[in-house]
């Protein structure tokens, strides 16, 4: 079944403001320029990427789910079932990978990494946000997909077990309140 058309459809998850914040917020701190090529893997109904596509970036999109096409014709979207397929892309081909909450849906979430770091520029950036499990370890299993919780360390050892270099895990709040006020970090 679609996950998207299902838990986030517009209904239950109306679209709001929130990705344009947080692309902003993403795009200033890690310096992405204009021009840059951008995949989200899982990028659902396209929200995010259509974000970096309006700051005037080259915007890709991988999901399971065909939503994006439905909401955001400017993506170019490749329907992908990462637990069967690769990325549809030739190796060092983006500047960014970006995902968000979308690792800790899968048993071996490697998999995933590995075809990240293929596709990715040497030099390149990866972004993967994902739900800090020992803050949240009540809810993060309300949603029954979640396969595998991650901290810190988990979050960084794949990406180092997955050959990403000069790894770095921060802890972000998704409260765009708190974005300008540094004694939160």
């Amino acid at each position: 079944n679609d996950y998207v058309k299902n838990i986030y459809n517009t209904t239950d998850k109306p679209f709001s403001s929130y990705p344009q914040k947080l692309i902003k917020y993403l795009t200033d701190n890690f310096k992405i320029s204009k021009g840059s090529k951008v995949l989200e893997v899982g990028c659902g109904r396209g929200d995010f990427i259509n974000e970096f596509i309006n700051l005037e970036m080259e915007g890709h999109g991988i999901d399971a789910s065909k939503a994006s096409e439905k909401f955001f014709t400017k993506i170019q979207f490749s329907q992908v079932d990462l637990l069967k397929e690769k990325i549809p892309y030739e190796d060092n081909y983006f500047d960014v990978i970006f995902s968000k909450s979308l690792i800790e849906h899968f048993h071996y979430p490697e998999k995933i990494m590995n075809e990240a770091h293929r596709v990715l520029k040497p030099g390149g950036l990866i972004i993967t946000l994902t739900p800090d499990w020992e803050f949240i370890y009540k809810s993060f299993y309300e949603d029954f997909t979640h396969r595998t919780p991650f901290t810190s360390t988990s979050l960084r050892d794949i990406h180092l077990i997955t050959n990403f270099k000069n790894v770095k895990v921060l802890k972000f709040k998704q409260l765009p309140i708190l974005w300008n006020k540094n004694k939160f970090y």
